[in-house]
């Protein structure tokens, strides 16, 4: 019998669409992210990425200033025409972006629960 591993993660993802353009030694590609965390996200694209490498993405966020600069992630996951990325090293400026983003996720998903929550009373 095989054994299989329980696997949390630290953050919870909130699903969302984006496009990002990523690149690293020697590709560049482009894809959506499909969900974010404060930690990571998720990438749909039609390149092959290998699990292990490091990235660069630039995800073009509803911002009109600038783009979610992510100097620095490592693939942790690739399955078919997807893959994991878990940030590693983002400027303060888009970190402090990144959470705002989030908090914004996580404001709407709350609101959303309360309204179907006193809707099913």
């Amino acid at each position: 019998m095989a054994e299989t591993a329980s696997y949390s993660r630290g953050y919870h993802r909130f699903p969302v669409t984006y496009p990002v353009i990523f690149g690293g030694a020697p590709f560049v590609g482009e894809g959506t992210v499909s969900n974010l965390s404060l930690t990571g996200c998720s990438v749909a694209c039609d390149r092959t990425v290998l699990t292990g490498s490091y990235i660069k993405l630039n995800v073009l966020i509803p911002d009109p200033v600038s783009s979610l600069l992510i100097e620095l992630g490592k693939v942790r996951w690739v399955r078919n025409h997807a893959f994991g990325v878990e940030f590693i090293r983002l400027p303060t400026i888009a970190r402090h972006r990144l959470d705002r983003l989030v908090w914004e996720q996580l404001t709407s998903l709350l609101e959303i629960q309360s309204i179907t929550a006193s809707l099913s009373k």
